[in-house]
């Protein structure tokens, strides 16, 4: 029988404790909890704060194809790129061969937004508590990357 101890005692998980989806909310809720922690300041869920990281990486990057990186609606993208386009925090262009598409790319106060907050982003994820070893954090990541269909290290 496995259990999980909370405020109120043991509980038998009754074998939810190999389901993944379970296993990655949990994760998920704690991660995030952290990310508030540190990087509530911000005023920035972590999705967003990726957002404008992604393209600090990636200036020029056509928004659909950020959505479809990120797992992000196109409708969620297009309402979040535009209060980060009204916020003054990144600026879209319309390429002359295909109307249809958007690129973008932070302005100077979005890049000195992220560059003002990468320290805090790295301490988030250098101060997360964790019962897992240094070598167990890097094979998770590097499992969960492979699970979620994406190489680390930026190569495909």
């Amino acid at each position: 029988m496995n259990t999980k101890t909370s405020g109120q005692g043991r509980v038998d998980m009754a074998g939810l404790d190999y389901s993944l989806g379970l296993l990655l909310r949990l994760s998920q809720l704690k991660v995030f909890q952290h990310f508030f922690d540190v990087m509530g300041h911000t005023g920035l869920k972590p999705g967003e704060f990726s957002v404008l990281w992604m393209i600090r990486s990636n200036p020029g990057i056509r928004q659909g194809h950020l959505a479809q990186t990120l797992a992000i609606k196109n409708a969620h993208m297009t309402k979040l790129i535009r209060s980060f386009e009204a916020d003054g925090l990144l600026s879209r262009t319309i390429p002359d061969e295909d109307r249809r598409a958007v690129e973008l790319a932070l302005t100077d106060r979005g890049v000195d937004f992220v560059n003002r907050h990468e320290p805090d982003f790295y301490r988030h994820m250098e101060t997360l508590e964790s019962p897992l070893t240094e070598a167990e954090t890097r094979e998770l990541l590097r499992l969960l990357a492979k699970f979620a269909g994406i190489a680390q290290g930026g190569a495909a």
